[in-house]
């Protein structure tokens, strides 16, 4: 009740806050929902006399790419507030310029939204479903006003709101500020909504799904233990504005997979079919997105600070910001016992491996693959690209440092972890949100663990890109990490089968045996040691093909190229990938190890 109270005096302290204060009125409309389309006015008042520069966003907080959001906007109209028609003029494709206004200016377009996911938006019958910077333009220079939206709800629809914007009554929606406006997704739908209090705040789920009841009972619970065993690894959580964290979370046959983290909810989106039961359907998104509610939007890189809707947004930390929260995803979900630890274990070496031998580590460290976000991240190009022999996603190379980092720190057996070093930083920035720069992460993690730790950690492992010890890590924490499929001869490259001939599913991988040879992604392959690729029927399984041979044999492989046919002399290399796997044998102190690693906290 005391809360309540306090949420209805906070609410009557803002509702007379806008009475006294100029603040951008949006509304919303979707009489063509079926076509996908959303009508909105907004009307910007007391304005100079000057011309109104209005924009719609090119980029998206939690996305670092541009996105031209502004090529679904279109019928486009202004007046003032006598409604006159004003002239409206185009500077830019992502821009309309009015001027000759009156002091007010009511602008007016149909939005076209058909792909709902973390990023974009998307209107149909069943639902609407919004990323506010490809749904809502804004006006230059007036970022600091409040914000209101008023939806206008389908007759008949049973639709309702969900949305970490301040709830004003009437289908009203309040933000303190175009910034907040913009980080606050929104769904619109007949959804299911579960709430809990937990540790004073209001955490909801509000899901749009097919699924019965009690499917959704059993699924907000297993939601509501992610949540507490994330508040364990920094020891409480976060303040929530207005005392509340929302789960938008829409598992529909037309919706598009995605994960979106903001301040206050995240966008968690699935294309489930109807038929498929719910289950533990995006619990590891779910898992990844909540823990951003600490680490980068509490504990928030310098260089995301102000966060920049007109291009795309660099930053060098995200090994960290999205590399550590990928670490925690999974394990989470062992902790919670949404997952077994046993599952978690065996599933953590294929990262790992993958790391370990990816050439991209040749090119670029941790940060710098960090700063390679706005060409890879849902960013699209026509030009192809080099990517899967220099780049590494800074979502797994950032974990299995994460990984590298905990068990370091838990090998040392002294009480250290890295949940103890994520609640320094917690406390350090997060808590008093100070944005943090790489150099700020290192001091913090020597005055965890100590300066000559924090350098060495640091100057192989992110300023450089050393690779730990993997596998003296594993042993000393029951882990084994072994490679179940050494002596196997490889060829460096996974085939796919088009029109009777194989292709390389990408570029061919720095030193595997077919770059050495000087085979690449645009050949066709004809045969592979003398069996012709026209008389292999369905998936190609290499092994069986080179079944009597072993590493450092000569085959050669027939290629057409460009309509020129050759062979290539290829020297067979060996299978390098290593698995991760539960050790049963592990020595007492190993076993504890694991024990603290992964138990309920």
């Amino acid at each position: 009740m005391k809360l309540k109270s306090t949420l209805l005096a906070l609410i009557s302290l803002i509702t007379f806050s806008i009475q006294g204060q100029t603040h951008n009125e949006y509304e919303v409309s979707f009489d063509n929902r079926v076509h996908h389309e959303a009508h909105i006015k907004v009307k910007f008042s007391n304005l100079e006399n000057k011309v109104l520069e209005i924009r719609m966003s090119r980029s998206s907080p939690g996305r670092y790419a541009v996105h031209e959001f502004a090529k679904n906007v279109y019928a486009v109209k202004a007046t003032d507030g006598k409604g006159n028609a004003l002239a409206v003029t185009r500077s830019n494709p992502s821009q309309w310029d009015v001027a000759g206004h009156d002091g007010t200016v009511n602008f007016e377009y149909t939005l076209y939204a058909n792909r709902a996911g973390g990023t974009y938006s998307g209107v149909d019958e069943t639902h609407a479903h919004f990323n506010i910077p490809a749904t809502f333009v804004w006006a230059r220079n007036l970022g600091h006003r409040p914000v209101t939206v008023k939806y206008n709800l389908p007759e008949g629809s049973n639709w309702k709101v969900a949305t970490q914007m301040k709830n004003m009554g009437n289908d009203t929606y309040y933000a303190p500020d175009t910034y907040y406006f913009m980080d606050s997704p929104t769904e619109i739908a007949d959804f299911h909504l579960r709430e809990r209090m937990i540790d004073g705040q209001n955490v909801r789920l509000a899901l749009h799904t097919p699924a019965s009841d009690e499917e959704v009972d059993t699924y907000f619970e297993e939601v509501v233990k992610i949540v507490e065993q994330q508040a364990a690894v920094f020891g409480e959580l976060p303040k929530f504005d207005f005392g509340e964290y929302t789960f938008l979370s829409c598992y529909v046959p037309n919706a598009s997979g995605d994960g979106m983290e903001h301040r206050n909810s995240t966008y968690v989106v699935s294309g489930k079919s109807a038929s498929r039961p719910l289950g533990n359907t995006s619990m590891g998104t779910i898992s990844h997105e909540f823990f951003h509610a600490w680490n980068v939007e509490r504990i928030r890189p310098a260089s995301l600070e102000p966060f920049d809707f007109e291009d795309a947004n660099m930053s060098g930390e995200l090994w960290f910001a999205e590399g550590f929260t990928s670490y925690y995803t999974n394990l989470i979900r062992a902790r919670s016992g949404n997952i077994t630890k046993e599952q978690y274990v065996n599933g953590l070496g294929g990262a790992v491996s993958y790391v370990i031998n990816a050439p991209g580590r040749k090119y670029f460290n941790p940060i710098e693959m960090s700063y390679r976000a706005p060409f890879v991240d849902a960013a699209a190009s026509i030009d192809p690209t080099n990517n899967s022999n220099i780049f590494i996603s800074y979502y797994t190379y950032g974990s299995v440092i994460g990984l590298a980092l905990d068990m370091s720190l838990r090998t040392m057996d002294n009480g250290k972890s890295l949940d103890g070093y994520m609640q320094h930083v917690w406390k350090t920035h997060g808590k008093p949100e100070i944005p943090y720069a790489v150099k700020d992460l290192e001091a913090r993690l020597a005055e965890y663990a100590g300066d000559a730790f924090s350098k060495e950690f640091f100057g192989k492992y992110i300023f450089d890109s050393q690779m730990p010890d993997y596998e003296g890590l594993f042993e000393q924490m029951g882990v084994s990490f072994e490679n179940p499929n050494a002596g196997q001869v490889s060829l460096g490259a996974n085939l796919r089968m088009v029109d009777g001939t194989a292709r390389l599913t990408s570029n061919a991988i720095v030193g595997s045996p077919l770059y050495e040879a000087g085979i690449e992604r645009e050949d066709k392959i004809l045969s592979i040691a003398g069996k012709r690729m026209e008389d292999v029927e369905g998936r190609i399984n290499i092994s069986e093909i080179l079944l009597q041979y072993k590493p450092g044999d000569r085959i050669e492989i027939g290629i057409d190229r460009w309509g020129e046919k050759m062979n290539k002399a290829v020297v067979l290399g060996e299978n390098q990938n290593k698995r991760s796997s539960w050790n049963a044998d592990a020595s007492s102190a190993a076993k504890k190890r694991r024990e603290d690693w992964l138990s309920k906290k």
